[in-house]
């Protein structure tokens, strides 16, 4: 029978999958009815495509606070420790969550909804650029050395079952009729955040601190100002991160959400079909995930991030050739794959090979910068500019398919010059 210590590995774990499930629900609720609701009741007086951009730049909102809530709470997480950290973001999250379902539209109260809207989702991209790297750091901080690939997936796992409750909800209500759903419907998955806002707080309170955190303070070895070590020390750092991961981030936000304002505005599907093509591909990654973050025990985070850039250099033509032939069992299999084998084996190594870059003291810190910053110019910035880039092309998709492939040479340049060696400590 394994003693508490031994088991606080499994128990922080399940808390980072269970908290990263909450919080991203709560995020991809908004990605999905920025792509569906939003133009239409928040900006009904533009053209729809002009429509579809303005609600996607309040999207794009929630990733330009992800840096700020990254240094904010990456300097807490150093200073006063992990778990904390993950509690006060949890509740950051769900409360906008629960108020954006509360909102008048455009015809009861002029702009100041989306002037509303837009504040709602600065703070859920605060609290999501606090939580990722609280999350990914107790599950690797917690795990045995051999197993820290797994462990660290976890969290990463909580983003594909966030993203299957999300769609799941959404594509409940949007079975309803047109009418009911643009006036009420949509609004019914953002208050049910009230009651995962709930279970998520109650799982995170049981956590124990990470046990690397309580060996600094026990040594005293934590520092004043963890920022200004990162930008005096780890700049190289930082930067690798970024451009490693601008690529990732761009392909799952154009696959999880521009592909379905492209597949139902642009080419015409129907949206319950989309939808639930990309709520199979985020099903798929609840086993490829951890799957990804066991293959990376084996043969390197570093080496499995390369492989998984790689593919998805490969796969950026026939991924919009199948969106293109309008026939749904295609775009089944493009979204799947792309949600469900492409994503995972990238994004499951991200946390072992990205906490391997900064030493303990400065952890927290280091991480959530690079990775909150390419969140902004990858998927804060990815649908907008993939729409612009569509308008651009006439409707067809050429453009977009370059702006990746520029994004994944970033990458793989960026990648290849990480540090694969250095030992999370």
């Amino acid at each position: 029978m394994s003693s508490p210590a031994q088991s606080h590995h499994r128990i922080a774990g399940l808390a980072s999958f269970a908290g990263t499930t909450i919080e991203w629900y709560d995020f991809f609720l908004y990605g999905t009815a920025a792509a569906l609701v939003f133009n239409k009741l928040f900006f009904p007086e533009m053209d729809p495509l002009s429509g579809l951009f303005a609600a996607f730049a309040t999207y794009a909102v929630g990733f330009i606070g992800r840096p700020l809530g990254g240094i904010v709470f990456g300097h807490f997480g150093d200073r006063v420790g992990r778990k904390a950290m993950l509690i006060l973001t949890l509740l950051m999250m769900g409360i906008p969550t629960v108020a954006i379902g509360l909102i008048p539209t455009h015809d009861q109260i002029g702009y100041w909804a989306a002037a509303l809207l837009v504040l709602l989702r600065f703070l859920q991209g605060i609290a999501v650029g606090g939580e990722w790297g609280g999350a990914v750091l107790m599950a690797v901080e917690h795990a045995p050395k051999a197993q820290k690939g797994f462990y660290g997936s976890l969290p990463q796992t909580g983003v594909g079952a966030g993203l299957v409750l999300s769609s799941l909800a959404m594509g409940a209500v949007s079975q309803l009729p047109e009418e009911d759903f643009l006036s009420w419907g949509w609004r019914l998955p953002f208050l049910a955040s009230i009651v995962l806002l709930g279970v998520g707080w109650l799982i995170r309170s049981r956590v124990p601190e990470s046990p690397e955190f309580v060996s600094l303070q026990a040594s005293q070895t934590a520092v004043q100002a963890p920022l200004a070590v990162i930008v005096r020390h780890h700049r190289r750092s930082v930067l690798t991160i970024i451009g490693a991961r601008m690529a990732e981030n761009a392909w799952f936000y154009l696959s999880a959400t521009f592909a379905l304002a492209y597949a139902t505005n642009t080419l015409g599907m129907p949206r319950a079909q989309v939808l639930s093509a990309i709520t199979a591909g985020a099903a798929l990654s609840l086993l490829t995930m951890p799957m990804a973050g066991w293959l990376a025990d084996r043969i390197g985070a570093k080496r499995l991030y390369l492989i998984g850039l790689s593919l998805l250099a490969l796969y950026v033509w026939p991924f919009f050739t199948l969106l293109g032939t309008r026939d749904l069992t295609s775009v089944w299999i493009a979204l799947v794959l792309a949600i469900g084998i492409i994503f995972p084996l990238m994004y499951a190594p991200e946390s072992v090979l990205f906490s391997r870059q900064f030493p303990a003291a400065v952890r927290y810190s280091g991480i959530s910068l690079g990775v909150q910053f390419a969140g902004v110019l990858g998927g804060g910035l990815a649908p907008m500019i993939a729409t612009a880039l569509l308008a651009q092309g006439g409707g067809e998709p050429h453009f977009v398919m370059i702006y990746l492939w520029l994004l994944t040479t970033i990458a793989l340049i960026s990648a290849a010059l990480m540090n694969s060696d250095r030992t999370a400590s």
